[in-house]
């Protein structure tokens, strides 16, 4: 059995240490903040009393997580969908590994798609970059997140990978829980979703011996998430436009707040969750390979794949990609206003950043018919049909 104890600074919550951390949280001007910015119509004081009667986290996600999120799907989507969920087993726990679209909604969406659907919500695997504040810590992991810690020296990251790894491990098989995490670190900023070698590496750290066991006691299940709008599209254009500038430019923690405030409160269409089975039947294909570095680039495509071909496709990735390669080849799939309606939406996001010289205004312009045509693309080769 694994020493729990290994794990406190990075496991999320228990149900014994709810009331202490809400008690100090509800005392933080910020927190306080936050909450009347994103739910202006609640009182403090009574939300606060309401926090303060809760006792498990899970009746925390029911009763303010989740009623919080049904008001977002409301007033910022045109509904939340998903398909395929019914692959899951559940008596089983999985590893939700899922393209990376929005750095807060993400897993949240996928809980709540979870709750629905009578499974239990999963833990979330966070980066130690995001928690800027003790009080951002405590809530998500009052939320049930766990820490990845970024940003450390060398061997530090290889003690860090190690006990995240054995964590997870430790959630799937001992605490039965399902977590969730990115196929890659951070967000990709032009939606072409691949997933990282280094990040099935960590996740076989857990358990000594077999590479293909340690993996397979993961039970990986791939979830492609789609959003038809992408409310942080343009701050993606423009970091694109600040790194061609300046290579070692890189995002503050005020960028990391803006992305995170703007993801939540953004318009986002159609936001769809692909659920595909448990990989362990393809693993097994692998069993007579030898070769560690071939055995997790084949983990990545088999990944990868079940993500690229349960993509949601919406008419402005066909209109995105016909902009981009300046063809009609998916003419038939979008109405000539739809287009005209894109490529309002297109200015309208990048007039929201402010002036730009004309070729700074091209670049991003075309960054962002990039990311809206990508899931198209490796959807499309993943079908062969490219």
């Amino acid at each position: 059995m694994i020493q729990t104890t290994n794990f406190d600074e990075i496991r999320p919550y228990n149900d014994n240490e709810y009331h202490e951390k809400v008690a100090t949280l509800i005392q933080e001007p910020a927190f306080k903040q936050v909450i009347a910015t994103v739910m202006p119509e609640v009182e403090f004081e009574m939300f606060a009393k309401m926090l303060l009667s809760i006792n498990s986290i899970a009746d925390f996600q029911e009763q303010i997580i989740a009623k919080f999120l049904y008001k977002l799907i409301k007033n910022t989507t045109n509904g939340l969908e998903n398909s395929g969920i019914d692959c899951l087993a559940h008596d089983k726990n999985y590893t939700f590994l899922s393209n990376h679209r929005d750095i807060v909604l993400d897993a949240s969406f996928l809980c709540l798609v979870l709750l629905n659907n009578r499974h239990n919500t999963c833990e979330i695997a966070i980066g130690s970059n995001l928690l800027i504040y003790q009080w951002i810590e405590d809530l998500v992991r009052i939320n049930k997140s766990f820490i990845v810690k970024r940003g450390v020296g060398v061997r530090q990251a290889l003690e860090a990978a190690m006990q995240l790894s054995a964590y997870i491990h430790y959630a799937i098989n001992q605490k039965h829980q399902s977590v969730w995490i990115a196929q890659r670190e951070g967000r990709a900023k032009d939606s072409n979703d691949r997933t990282q070698d280094a990040l099935i590496k960590m996740l076989s750290l857990g358990k000594k011996g077999n590479l293909i066991d340690s993996i397979r006691e993961l039970n990986i299940a791939p979830v492609a998430i789609s959003y038809e709008y992408d409310p942080c599209d343009s701050l993606k254009a423009y970091e694109f436009l600040q790194k061609s500038k300046n290579p070692d430019f890189k995002k503050s923690q005020r960028d990391d707040l803006v992305n995170m405030q703007t993801g939540i409160m953004g318009y986002k269409g159609t936001v769809h969750y692909g659920f595909t089975p448990c990989i362990n039947d393809e693993l097994a294909q692998l069993e007579g390979e030898s070769d560690k570095a071939t055995i997790l680039r084949s983990v990545c495509q088999i990944i990868d794949r079940h993500i690229h071909l349960n993509y949601r496709i919406y008419p402005c990735n066909y209109i995105a990609y016909d902009m981009l390669y300046k063809e009609n080849r998916f003419a038939n799939e979008y109405t000539p206003e739809q287009k005209e309606d894109f490529e309002k939406y297109i200015q309208g996001q990048i007039a929201k950043l402010g002036e730009f010289a004309i070729e700074d205004y091209q670049f991003m312009r075309e960054k962002m018919l990039l990311m809206y045509s990508n899931p198209l693309k490796n959807k499309l080769e993943a079908q062969g049909i490219a």
